[in-house]
């Protein structure tokens, strides 16, 4: 018998499941985007590796240990060569792969926070906001069912049991308070600035040159406008991420939210150098997209072309049922029925005399080998583009080859797909799991608080608990912009003194020295990714003293391994052009100042 309490609970618990709820297709799309983030950031990473990552780079391991914090760790730290380097970021580039298609989820999102958070403690002197972001959504990906949707894992389940659409638990409320987080602190830190409450701190970060654009140049044109963009950031960064809670409406206040912070982000990609941070932030809000939105969208893609396809394959082959599982997960073609030819006489006819699994389209039309490939890719929603290369006589001659060695060889393309198997994928709720999710949010929120008010808790007990947040990153202050954006503006000149006595400018690739400002070309290709352009910001603060003699010994082995004879370098001196970002009107003004003399012969 159902008492009276337990009434009046449900319609709540309803209310609750619907604000904290999030799609198992918002997670998947959140999961597709964060593993492109990470594979494009240790492409981007890897370009730069024994200058950043080893003891031949700008920051040693001997260096690390005096400007690492408590409890930062890194298996990165573990050899400082080469090759041990590659193999880590090899690994990371692996688990990253296996997240974006969500086989074994679980153990992969864990195999990548733990290397993301090696890699980011082994050079902290490339670390920006982006970095923080990913390390925050990560951590509380490990439980969330990401890989529920549009994975291997759902292509590859045996599970009779029907997975929810919606997921509710711990987790997925401390992802949406994470996202708060992120906004809502960084707008407390900036309003004890008055830069950010008086409307002048677009002016300001446009006028940074080692993020401007070029769009973000122009629109200093238009003080105006900066303060009304300032205002707008700010009061969207207080109350924009609380949309998402509202308990009436709640999937029309979430799509809002949604497409109002990724219109947000596009403008600073627009205007900003800023590397992965608008794009890792425009994917973290597709966590939050409603139902409603992909209930329409898929009634939208939903044409009698899609509706009618048939997949039958060969049921005597273990390697033709999981292929054809898994393209009908990859292609987004959800719904497909996959058929064994062998239970329809004709169409079994049809396999035998072809050799091929058969593809039935809407209109009864049967299509073979790589044609049949090619005809349901063309029903992709996400994949069609790719038909006109696929009709190509060379790719298709090529690929009816390969389908027809495939299909003449199936135990050997069965070893391709062995260490794929049939598992059973349940999406449950673990009360144990739920209860250290929010034990672990609460404690990210003493962080941020502790970020914006750091004299709130008492020392020493903060510093006996702090350590468990260096151990897992979870520590956190989302100083984005904030209290200001950065006035310490100006740019190197690196006169160097070569064998045959030639001086040239290190920075600017060999070139005849200019002390002028670098236009905002030749600054992208001097700061050629955010790292760089990072560590070069961190040359100049307080940190920058230490750093200095490892850069200058990285900048001798560096140009001397690719120089010979009269061209190897035998010193050098960093200068700084230091130009302090001022108010509207006022005259700019330039500082030299000698930073390091280095040099190449010690």
């Amino acid at each position: 018998m159902v008492t009276q309490q337990e009434t009046l609970k449900k319609p709540w618990g309803k209310i609750l499941d619907t604000i904290i709820g999030l799609d198992l297709r918002s997670l998947a799309a959140f999961r597709i985007g964060i593993s492109i983030i990470i594979l494009v950031d240790l492409f981007t990473r890897f370009q730069d590796l024994t200058a950043h990552y080893t003891d031949y780079g700008v920051l040693p391991r001997t260096l690390l240990s005096e400007v690492a914090k408590t409890g930062h760790w890194s298996l990165h730290a573990i050899s400082g060569e080469p090759i041990f380097q590659i193999l880590l970021f090899a690994l990371a580039a692996f688990f990253a792969l296996q997240m974006l298609v969500a086989y074994r989820t679980r153990f992969a999102t864990i195999a990548s926070w733990i290397l993301l958070i090696s890699m980011h403690n082994r050079n902290p002197t490339l670390i920006f906001a982006a970095d923080d972001v990913l390390r925050a959504l990560m951590f509380w990906a490990m439980f969330l069912p990401w890989g529920a949707r549009y994975s291997l894992d759902s292509a590859l389940n045996t599970s009779q049991l029907q997975s929810p659409i919606t997921f509710a638990s711990g987790a997925t409320f401390a992802l949406m308070c994470q996202q708060c987080f992120i906004y809502i602190f960084s707008a407390a830190i900036k309003t004890k600035s008055e830069i950010w409450t008086d409307g002048s701190a677009v002016y300001y970060a446009l006028s940074y040159d080692q993020y401007v654009t070029h769009l973000g140049h122009f629109l200093l044109n238009f003080q105006p406008i900066l303060n009304v963009f300032t205002q707008i950031t700010l009061v969207l960064e207080w109350v924009g991420p609380l949309l998402i809670f509202i308990p009436f409406k709640n999937h029309i206040f979430k799509t809002i939210a949604v497409f109002t912070f990724i219109g947000l982000h596009l403008g600073f990609s627009l205007t900003l150098n800023i590397g992965i941070f608008p794009f890792l932030s425009t994917f973290s809000w597709l966590a939050f997209l409603p139902s409603e939105f992909w209930d329409g969208l898929e009634k939208r893609l939903q044409t009698p072309a899609r509706q009618g396809l048939t997949i039958y394959f060969d049921a005597d082959c273990g390697f033709c049922k999981k292929v054809v599982h898994i393209l009908r997960t990859l292609l987004i073609l959800p719904g497909t029925p996959l058929l064994m030819a062998q239970d329809y006489p004709d169409v079994y006819e049809d396999m035998e005399k072809h050799n091929s699994w058969v593809i039935q389209d809407y209109q009864g039309g049967r299509h073979f080998k790589f044609k049949g490939i090619i005809y349901v890719v063309s029903l992709s929603p996400i994949f069609k583009f790719l038909v006109p290369l696929l009709k190509w006589q060379p790719i298709m001659a090529a690929g009816t080859k390969f389908y027809e060695a495939v299909a003449n060889n199936r135990k050997f393309a069965g070893n391709l797909t062995k260490p794929f198997k049939f598992h059973s994928l349940e999406v449950r709720k673990s009360k144990v799991l739920n209860i250290l999710a929010l034990i672990l949010l609460l404690y990210a929120f003493v962080w941020n608080i502790q970020s914006y008010a750091p004299d709130l808790f008492k020392r020493k007990i903060w510093q006996q608990t702090a350590i468990m947040g260096r151990i897992t990153r979870v520590d956190q202050s989302w100083s984005i912009f904030a209290p200001a954006p950065p006035r310490d503006d100006g740019w190197h000149v690196v006169p160097g003194k070569l064998e045959n006595g030639n001086e040239v400018d290190i920075f600017r690739f060999g070139n005849t020295v200019n002390w002028d400002k670098p236009s905002l070309g030749v600054r992208s290709k001097i700061y050629r990714n955010m790292q760089w352009r990072t560590y070069f910001i961190n040359l100049n603060r307080a940190i920058g003293k230490k750093l200095y003699p490892a850069y200058g010994k990285y900048v001798c082995s560096a140009w001397n391994s690719k120089h010979q004879d009269s061209e190897k370098l035998t010193k050098f001196d960093v200068y700084f052009m230091d130009e302090i970002t001022v108010p509207p009107g006022e005259e700019q003004t330039v500082k030299k100042k000698l930073i390091l003399e280095q040099s190449c012969n010690e």
